[in-house]
């Protein structure tokens, strides 16, 4: 566990596994970014689903405009979480500078899909190394998955800000096959987003997608052959 932050960490390879290594996406992949504000969903009354809805929606954005507009412009993902909570509590006419401050930490330390801690354990009965690669800061990710019990589940958090910018930028998904010393083709790439498997897809990347909601399929990727699962609990049974 001595690479959980990020430093360089080298899987053993496995000789004949087609797929030496799974890495996931954390948000809205292996954390529920819509924990946060359920917990504080009384507090809210009946906007908080519309409220965390928009808050996510607002916080990639940040993230996605910020990157495009230069690495000068670059904040790390703490701040474009909490830019995008500032402006949806005043779109909302959300005050309650208390309810702000517990949303925040709850973001801190979101909760894990119901499947995961098990779907990882499987992965770990297999001897399948099994990354994150996220948006996140590193101290998001620390805190989060220290929270839900899987950081010892898990053997590299990689953050963006090595790099200095988002995804979908070609260069995160390259700081996986750096640090992790594979070729993307020799790894599974997880997302529940689709935006982002469609660039890992780009990149070299063996995909599955996510898609708890049974959204429409998005940037032909059904067509190129990414499968769509509902939950992660059968994934280890599609590696084996």
């Amino acid at each position: 566990m001595s690479n959980l932050l990020g430093e360089p960490w080298r899987p053993k390879a496995k000789p004949g596994r087609e797929i030496e290594a799974v890495v996931f996406d954390a948000y809205g992949t292996l954390l529920d970014v819509h924990s946060a504000v359920m917990r504080h969903a009384g507090r809210l009354g009946a906007v908080a689903a519309d409220f965390s809805a928009e808050w996510r929606a607002k916080q990639l954005e940040y993230s996605w405009v910020r990157s495009l507009t230069g690495p000068t412009k670059h904040r790390d993902f703490w701040i474009c979480t909490v830019d995008a909570l500032r402006f949806v509590c005043e779109r909302y006419g959300v005050g309650d500078e208390a309810l702000v401050s517990d949303l925040l930490d709850a973001y801190r330390f979101l909760d894990a899909f119901p499947e995961v801690p098990a779907m990882l354990r499987a992965l770990r009965a297999r001897d399948v190394p099994a990354a994150v690669l996220s948006n996140g800061a590193s101290m998001m990710l620390a805190d989060a998955f220290g929270h839900a019990g899987i950081a010892t589940l898990l053997d590299a958090l990689l953050s963006v800000e090595a790099v200095g910018v988002f995804k979908p930028d070609r260069r995160v998904y390259a700081l996986a096959e750096q640090r992790l010393g594979l070729p993307a083709s020799k790894m599974m790439f997880v997302s529940a987003n689709a935006w982002d498997s469609q660039a890992a897809h780009a990149a070299g990347f063996r995909c599955i997608r996510v898609n708890r909601n049974n959204a429409p399929d998005e940037y032909g990727l059904k067509d190129t052959g990414v499968p769509s699962l509902t939950d992660l609990s059968s994934l280890p049974g599609l590696l084996a």
